[in-house]
């Protein structure tokens, strides 16, 4: 194999090495948060580097899924979830 071809795959492949590691660290947290907005309820987990993140992600995904547009996505946001369970801990 040609040096150039061989320099190639070795950066090819320490790029994919550090997208994997780096992937992995992300998910060093799970949370699941149940919410109700407007008479619907609805848990959620998600994962993520931190607790705040993981936590701000499940209840990103849970008021995606009990509402519809800009207004109602705000005002779900700004209400306190049902509960809060750390998965991972």
């Amino acid at each position: 194999m040609k040096k150039p071809v061989l320099v190639g795959v070795l950066l090819l492949a320490g790029i994919v090495g550090l997208i994997v590691w780096s992937s992995l660290g992300l998910r060093e947290h799970r949370v699941e948060v149940c919410m109700t907005f407007e008479g619907k309820n609805v848990c959620r987990v998600a994962q993520g580097g931190s607790k705040e993140a993981a936590q701000r992600q499940a209840l990103d995904n849970a008021c995606a899924m009990l509402t519809s547009g800009v207004t109602g996505t705000i005002s779900c946001m700004q209400t306190p979830p049902d509960s809060v369970r750390y998965l991972n801990d």
